[in-house]
């Protein structure tokens, strides 16, 4: 490839990759958007743990069965994926910003939740399938870029409630309007050279993802990564509203928006970064591992810091933070290295509909063990995935098709 080409490379992929990021940032700020204010939430209308549940698992559901009907259709991998994205964010946006007509505790939210996580279909996965186009060696890096954009985005609702005390509803209103500039941008976002050509849909092809044995695996490790993810970024707020509260009294729910947003989305963020560089020089395997080696030990003491002295707490739970989510990016890039090049969008579909199907057991489960015993064993709870995925990408690892993950690293 001659040097101008190389340059002109290099240009649209960077202009690309960053707008991507951008646009990513932008259309995941509605996931949390609601469980952000939770706390605003119950101060004002008494809503039940139940309900405050149902604001989480409800997107969560939503994108199961988005997920679920993309893949079978195949989606992903027939659709333009800036259009598909354009569509489903407008869409989410609309539903998102459609919570501030209904009022607080109805069902008409919680149903309206549910479309926006239908949406979220064809923006995570459709996201990763952009980013997958410009990979040259970089892949997880690439990835982890895309992921830790999930993770800030995710975040973003926990630092607006914070600028914006007076009313919860402004953060519902500022993720939606972010949202929207996302689905005009990501028009302007340019295919790397590994886009394949739009295959033609076949029946069974979402069903390769659990017979081929090396994706089978990467694909119970994403599942013990996701026992924990959800719960945890779900619940942490809460948890760290409720434990600021005895420590350092009145202005203890200020300071819990704040580390909230700093563990899930500053934590998170540098996370995924830190993963994708290690992944793509010690190899997939090696650092998923590592990462839930660190994230289920965090697991296990976090809740039992209940009430103890605000920076400690603050500090396990940063650790916590980055290392929950330092290896999400990298079971994605394992997927796409493990899969025939047309299958990629639709292997990625399948992967985060298992996952995300998962996180309704734990997000649900999380308030009754706090109820039942206490914050320290309901964390401790969510370390049971993390153990599970070691195990299957230790097996992943000494599969011959391990060669394909990192250049060769396994």
């Amino acid at each position: 490839m001659t040097e101008p080409t190389d340059a002109t490379f290099r240009r649209t992929k960077l202009f690309s990759l960053i707008l991507l990021i951008a646009c990513e940032l932008g259309a995941l700020t509605l996931w949390f958007s609601a469980t952000a204010v939770i706390p605003s939430l119950r101060a004002e209308f008494a809503i039940s743990d139940g309900y405050a549940s149902l604001l989480t698992s409800s997107v969560q559901a939503g994108f199961v069965l988005g997920t679920l009907t993309s893949a079978v259709l195949g989606l992903a991998d027939k659709l333009d994926p800036r259009r598909y994205f354009m569509a489903a964010t407008l869409i989410a946006a609309i539903a998102n910003a459609a919570i501030l007509t209904q009022p607080p505790g109805s069902t008409a939210i919680i149903i309206l939740r549910f479309v926006t996580g239908i949406a979220m279909a064809g923006i995570y996965p459709v996201g990763m399938k952009m980013a997958t186009t410009w990979a040259r060696g970089d892949l997880g890096l690439l990835v982890g870029l895309l992921v830790g954009a999930l993770t800030l985005g995710s975040a973003a609702p926990h630092l607006f409630s914070f600028l914006y005390l007076v009313d919860w509803r402004v953060t519902v209103l500022a993720a939606s309007a972010v949202a929207v500039a996302a689905a005009g941008a990501v028009n302007f976002i340019a295919l790397g050279p590994n886009h394949a050509a739009p295959r033609t849909f076949r029946w069974g092809d979402a069903f390769h993802a659990f017979r081929d044995k090396p994706l089978r695996l990467a694909n119970l490790g994403y599942l013990g990564h996701m026992w924990e993810l959800y719960a945890m970024w779900a619940w942490i707020g809460i948890f760290l509203d409720a434990s600021f509260r005895v420590s350092l009294g009145e202005i203890g729910p200020l300071w819990a928006r704040v580390a909230t947003f700093a563990v899930i989305g500053l934590g998170g963020a540098l996370g995924c970064i830190a993963g994708g560089l290690l992944a793509d020089r010690w190899g997939r395997s090696n650092l998923t591992m590592a990462a839930m080696s660190i994230s289920g030990g965090a697991a296990l003491i976090t809740g039992f810091l209940f009430g103890a002295p605000p920076l400690l707490l603050f500090l396990v739970c940063l650790i916590w933070g980055v290392s929950v989510i330092a290896d999400s990016a990298q079971f994605s890039a394992a997927i796409a290295e493990l899969s025939p090049p047309d299958r990629i969008g639709t292997m990625l579909t399948i992967q985060t509909s298992a996952g995300f199907l998962l996180t309704l057991v734990t997000i649900h489960v999380m308030p009754l063990v706090v109820e039942s015993v206490g914050w320290g064993y309901a964390f401790a709870v969510l370390a049971i995935g993390p153990v599970f995925g070691v195990i299957a990408m230790g097996r992943l690892k000494t599969q011959p098709d391990a060669v394909k993950l990192a250049g060769g690293r396994g």
